[in-house]
């Protein structure tokens, strides 16, 4: 299920963006909102708990205050967000930061009781990856709750920049049938996906641009053109754009996928690729038996 990214592009991005990334990310703090209210009614007291693709430490700070008696841990693959998180970790720190890809978590298996994970999928290069991490390090009927990125999202800017060339400028995401198809095939027991469509609006296009800039948002597709936008070009892009314009504004589109699901047992069959189940066991469960 590879989306086609370049994973150091990402890296460097959000790097360049921890300074700026909170006073941008309206849409994200709204999402993350959304995403904890669907804890509530979740009997749940977990002893650690994993938020993974932390950013400046937003959710991790939530994560702390609902759960105070957990060990909760904030991993993001750019360590200036990191850096950023400082002040929300307080001293002694509020839950522990660590620099790592979702897509090979540095833990061992079955250590964490929820892993949180807020607008981070979409930016792996191989979400199915990311997916199996996340049932490895979960416990025995932990909770997986995380959003992710539509296909149809920032489908304005995507069309825009088509109308000025063949090139991709908005990186890729994935579909929310393929992320369904994923968690089973991954072993999660009953998933469920919620889909929402949330719309922002802006004066010109420029100014959607230089916000997704600021937080890090920027075309990563491993496909992407990599020489700078000229001036004619981005007008063309701008012109694009207008005819979107509605009531004075020009809109921009996210389509955003909640998930939820609970990891799988030991030797809960899987869902494999093609068809058939596969049963996985932990090794101190196989007994062998000598004459």
């Amino acid at each position: 299920m590879s989306a086609g990214l370049d994973v150091r592009h990402v890296r460097r991005a959000f790097g360049r963006a921890a300074s700026t990334y909170e006073a941008h990310a309206v849409l994200q703090a709204e999402v993350g909102t959304r995403l904890f209210e669907r804890l509530d009614g979740i009997e749940l007291k977990p002893a650690r708990v994993l938020d993974a693709g932390s950013g400046p430490g937003i959710g991790a700070r939530v994560l702390r205050d609902r759960f105070p008696e957990a060990d909760i841990v904030a991993l993001d693959l750019a360590l200036p967000m990191l850096r950023a998180a400082v002040s929300r970790a307080g001293v002694p720190p509020a839950f522990a930061r660590i620099a790592a890809d979702v897509q090979a978590l540095p833990f061992a298996g079955a250590s964490f009781d929820l892993v949180h994970s807020n607008l981070c999928l979409q930016w792996c290069d191989d979400p199915g990856l990311a997916l199996a991490e996340f049932a490895r390090v979960l416990r025995s009927d932990g909770l997986l709750l995380f959003s992710t990125f539509g296909p149809a999202t920032l489908h304005e800017l995507r069309a825009a920049f088509a109308a000025a060339d063949a090139a991709p400028h908005v990186s890729r995401f994935v579909d929310m049938h393929d992320i369904g198809d994923a968690l089973l095939t991954t072993g999660f027991r009953d998933p469920v996906l919620e889909r929402d469509d949330l719309t922002l609006t802006y004066p010109d296009a420029l100014t959607l641009m230089r916000e997704l800039r600021a937080i890090g948002a920027t075309n990563a597709d491993a496909k992407r053109l990599r020489t700078l936008t000229g001036k004619a070009h981005l007008q063309r892009v701008v012109a694009a754009y207008e005819p979107f314009r509605h009531e004075g504004k020009l809109p921009a589109t996210y389509e955003v996928v909640y998930a939820q699901a609970f990891a799988p047992a030991p030797g809960q069959p899987r869902r494999a690729r093609g068809g058939g189940e596969i049963a996985s066991f932990p090794i101190e469960r196989l007994r062998g038996q000598r004459r």
